[in-house]
């Protein structure tokens, strides 16, 4: 009997100690690696900054297209860049014109 009280009394403590540092070490765990945890946090920080220079990059590219367009679409159409856009799509030049072929650039 005495043996059993003593067990009992070094057991269910002990026994009670580990389960709740298991359940603390489980919340503390995913409170910084969970699916909404301080790491996630930062990453997704990094993916947002990341994500706005890329719209940014996008939107100044839109601008330009956007420029050009006016360029030819407004009441006064640009002759120079309409002659430009002409010669380029049907690969004409004119014998008196100088043809400078330029270098593809990367997008």
């Amino acid at each position: 009997m005495v043996i059993r009280r003593r067990l009992r009394a070094i057991v269910f403590p002990l026994l009670l100690y580990c389960v709740s540092g298991a359940a603390g070490g489980y919340f503390v765990w995913h409170a910084l690696n969970g699916e909404r945890g301080l790491k996630t946090k930062d990453e997704y920080r990094l993916k947002i900054a990341d994500l706005e220079a890329q719209l940014a990059g996008l939107q100044s590219e839109s601008d330009l297209w956007r420029r050009r367009i006016e360029l030819v679409n407004g009441a006064i159409v640009d002759r120079d860049l309409l002659d430009e856009l002409a010669r380029r799509v049907l690969g004409r030049a004119d014998k008196n014109d100088l043809v400078v072929m330029l270098p593809q650039q990367a997008r």
